[in-house]
This record gives C-alpha cells, sequence and structure tokens, in this order.
C-alpha cells in the first residue's frame, strides 16, 4: 500500500471527464472526495463502504433539519455534514476506479443512496416547514413538495437519457452516440445552481426561518427551470438519435 501522497497522484490520474460539471464540483467537491478516497484506501474502506459512510453523514444531518430546534450552530453541523457526505459521494466511485473494485452492485447502491437524499432532503425540509417554519400560510408547505418533483424527475430522465444514449449506441455502433458538451468554463459557472454543493449552502440559514425559506424558494424556481430546460434538451437529443 503506497503513500497517501502516491495514492492522490494515483487518484488525480482517475478522474471523470469536466465536461458537464459545475466549477463547485470540479474544484471543490471532487478534490475533497480525492482526499477522502485516498483515506478510505489507506483504511482498508470498500467503495460501498464509502457509499454508506456517505448515507451516514447525509440522512443524519437530514434528520436533524426534521427533529432538531433550529438554531445557528445546528446550521453550521447539518451544512458540515451534508457538504462531508456529498464529498463521501465523490469518493465512492474514485475508490472504486483506483482499485478495480466496482460493480453493478456499488453503482446500484450509489444510485439508491442518491435517491433517497433526494427525497428525504425535501421531507425534511417540509417537516421543518410544519414544525419552525413560522409560515404566513399553510400554501408554502406545497413548496417541498414540487420542489421534490423536480428533483426527482431531472434525476430519473437525466438517467433515462444516460442509458438510452449507451443503448442506442451500443445497437448502432459509437457514432449514433450523441457527443458531450465540451468542457466550458461558462457552462461550468451556468451550472452552479443546479449543482448539491451550492443548494446545501440554503441550509447555513436554518437559524432564521423566515430566511431559509426564501432561499429555499429561490433555488426551486431556480431547479424548475433547469428541469425545463435539462427535459428539451434531452428530449432533442434522444429524438435526434432514433430520426438518424
Amino acid at each position: 500500500m503506497g503513500s497517501t501522497g502516491t495514492v492522490l497522484r494515483e487518484l488525480r490520474g482517475a478522474q471523470k471527464s469536466a465536461k458537464g460539471v459545475s466549477l463547485y464540483s470540479r474544484y471543490v467537491n471532487r478534490p475533497a472526495g480525492r482526499v477522502l478516497a485516498a483515506g478510505a484506501y489507506r483504511a482498508g474502506m470498500t467503495p460501498n463502504q464509502v457509499t454508506l459512510t456517505s448515507a451516514l453523514f447525509t440522512f443524519g444531518a437530514l434528520a436533524a433539519v426534521a427533529l432538531v430546534e433550529p438554531s445557528w450552530t445546528l446550521a453550521v453541523l447539518v451544512y458540515a455534514a451534508l457538504v462531508i457526505g456529498f464529498a463521501f459521494d465523490s469518493a465512492d466511485g474514485q475508490l472504486a476506479r483506483l482499485t478495480g473494485r466496482g460493480g453493478p452492485d456499488g453503482e446500484w447502491l450509489d444510485h439508491v443512496v442518491d435517491c433517497g437524499k433526494m427525497v428525504l432532503v425535501h421531507t425534511a425540509v417540509l417537516i421543518f416547514f410544519y414544525r419552525f417554519g413560522e409560515l404566513p400560510s399553510y400554501a408554502w408547505l406545497l413548496l417541498p413538495l414540487g420542489f421534490q418533483l423536480a428533483a426527482v424527475v431531472t434525476f430519473c430522465a437525466g438517467l433515462l437519457r444516460e442509458q438510452l444514449g449507451k443503448a442506442a449506441a451500443s445497437a448502432r455502433g459509437p457514432s449514433w452516440a450523441v457527443p458531450a458538451a465540451p468542457a466550458s468554463p461558462v457552462r461550468a459557472v451556468a451550472l452552479l445552481p443546479a449543482d448539491y454543493g451550492i443548494f446545501c449552502l440554503v441550509f447555513l440559514l436554518l437559524g432564521a426561518p423566515g430566511a431559509f425559506r426564501a432561499g429555499y424558494a429561490v433555488l426551486a424556481a431556480v431547479h424548475t427551470l433547469f428541469l425545463a430546460a435539462f427535459l428539451a434538451k434531452w428530449f432533442r437529443e434522444l429524438k435526434a438519435l432514433r430520426a438518424g
């Protein structure tokens, strides 16, 4: 087993493409995940154990959002746990590529945790609104449900786009695949509002329920706009595969 520095160098050479990745994921989450992956490798952890560690941090933080009286201390702790959980979510794939121990089971587990996180985060906010949110109207309880719908549809539609594109390329040859967008700095900035790491920032406002509610509403609107843009883009790409 090599030194931590050697492992980090090997991990840098086993990174995913930067295409279609926001600045936060590229320059914050992936490097943090690389450090955690190196530590996990030195500790003898498997990629699946790293995935479950990510779930532990994330689900623990979201349980606190729903159940604990809001405060600025809670806000910092929840944000920190969510960011660490997100970094471990990057670390599991990096560790799998480093060790060659990835497989369908690991990819399945990773997606199950991601799906659970997506549902639970907005469920936790819904409970927070009801218990601590100082709502001007109970109509605000519909906001987490709408945000959850946008998040789940984006997640599922993106996975389907990827799998259907791969199936078409496999059946008809690589030339049928829609080429990925280049790693554009402008695109990396534009994708920031849709990045989970940026979304986590809103939890720093938990100490002020009104400010948290306003920040969450802005993000819900932004994610809904991104959903519409993504759906139109993915539909055009899949239609082009059929037409071609």
